[in-house]
């Protein structure tokens, strides 16, 4: 029998790692509702005409990446990559675009077969953070100053912006045009990739990584160059108000995105610390997304971040502790009842006390040695002596303060003093 294990790059999330998932997705949630984003809850498989229109054919993702299959109807249906084209489609299906603006944000696992790398997986995990109706570069702004605000609140200090605009649909064919050119007169130098996007997608070619094209990539015309006055304008708005925010950014002309809708401002949120892939956030403005599918036009800009990576920067140091308050022990039959309903009653009286109440029997020894690795502050033993007296025996497991004795009814007052927690008045 072959041994079981999870399929390569879907990693398994354990106890012991949890608590700083929850710890970074709460700071990210708080973050949201001072900026009063919305969540928005997204279905993991979409069908995949979805992603092919959204994203585009051309893409790596599309044509690569994508985890896709034939249901029993012959549907053809994917696991998502992204959430863009999923809130999207949730918007038009809604009606959450029309006459209105929305700023909204999922959360959960994307899908992506590619190589497995540090912060890189084929199942990992986003947040994204969509904004729909707003033209100007306010909202762009917007955006990344959350985004600053995070790193700040998760005390990560060397993540550096650079930003770009990719310009209209209109200026940015004429740039394709005098791309192709340049690229075609050096065609010997170009790998594999590089000579299907020449055909497809040329802008795609600045954001190889192939170290062997990066000073024919250097060498290239910029689309700031080439770039509308509207354009310019929004980008030179948006630079304005990052720099009136001290903002710290660099105009990076060669920035384009991995995929295709995208257009005007686009950014990323880069870290030295995670090797090659250092892209721990991006995000940028696809005005022209919706009415693609078919809605009318709707201007937007989003972005989204990578929990895996963001997990492998963030500062843990001042996590909350998960471990319980209390152990609670119980020896013989008799004391079995009475102990798992008081727990109960604690739990009701304080609503903030986690209590692990030991089951499955055992010596008192063995149970010590479990509420000592447990992590509790205290251990609570019920045995036959304390049961026949409606007493508990209280032992500090963190200190050397001696144990001490207390009678049932003055149990909830005691601990929550001891333990700085909020109990419930008695009626």
């Amino acid at each position: 029998m072959a041994k079981l294990q999870a399929v390569r790059g879907m990693h398994d999330i354990l106890m012991h790692d949890t608590p700083r998932w929850q710890f970074l997705e709460k700071t990210i949630r708080d973050l949201l509702d001072q900026y009063s984003y919305q969540e928005i809850r997204l279905p993991i498989v979409e069908k995949t005409e979805l992603f092919k229109r959204s994203i585009g054919d051309n893409t790596d993702i599309v044509s690569k990446e994508m985890y896709s299959f034939d249901d029993r109807n012959d549907s053809s249906l994917t696991l998502r990559p992204e959430g863009t084209a999923g809130c999207v489609r949730a918007g038009i299906e809604h009606g959450l675009f029309h006459n209105q603006t929305q700023r909204l944000w999922y959360s959960g696992p994307m899908f992506r077969h590619e190589r497995p790398q540090k912060g890189r997986q084929r199942q990992f995990h986003q947040i994204g953070v969509e904004a729909f109706g707003f033209n100007g570069p306010d909202i762009d702004a917007e955006q990344i100053l959350m985004c600053a605000r995070l790193w700040k609140a998760l005390n990560l200090n060397d993540i550096n912006l650079e930003i770009n605009s990719l310009g209209t649909t209109e200026s940015r064919l004429k740039y394709r045009a005098i791309l192709v050119e340049y690229f075609s007169s050096h065609k010997g130098q170009l790998d594999e990739d590089s000579l299907v996007r020449l055909e497809q997608n040329p802008l795609r070619i600045l954001d190889s990584k192939n170290p062997d094209m990066q000073s024919l990539i250097q060498g290239a015309p910029t689309l700031d160059e080439h770039l509308d006055t509207e354009s310019a304008d929004h980008f030179a708005a948006l630079r304005e108000i990052l720099d009136g925010a001290e903002i710290e950014y660099t105009v990076n002309p060669r920035l384009v995105r991995g995929l295709d809708y995208y257009g005007k401002t686009v950014f990323e949120w880069i870290s030295n610390q995670l090797g090659a892939q250092g892209t721990v956030c991006a995000g940028g403005r696809y005005d022209g997304l919706v009415e693609h599918h078919g809605a009318s036009a709707t201007p937007a800009v989003g972005f989204a971040i990578g929990l895996e990576r963001l997990i492998e920067l963030a500062n843990f140091e001042n996590i909350p502790n998960n471990a319980p308050h209390i152990y609670l022990l119980i020896s013989g039959e008799q004391a079995i009842k009475p102990g798992m309903l008081l727990a109960e009653q604690l739990r009701n009286q304080i609503p903030s006390i986690k209590i692990l109440s030991h089951c499955g029997g055992g010596s008192f020894k063995s149970q010590f040695k479990k509420a000592d690795k447990s992590g509790a502050q205290l251990a609570l033993i019920l045995g036959e002596d304390e049961l026949q007296k409606n007493q508990l025996t209280i032992k500090y497991l963190r200190t050397n303060e001696p144990q001490t004795v207390i009678n049932w009814s003055e149990l909830a007052n005691f601990l929550s003093t001891s333990l700085s927690l909020q109990a419930i008045p008695s009626k």
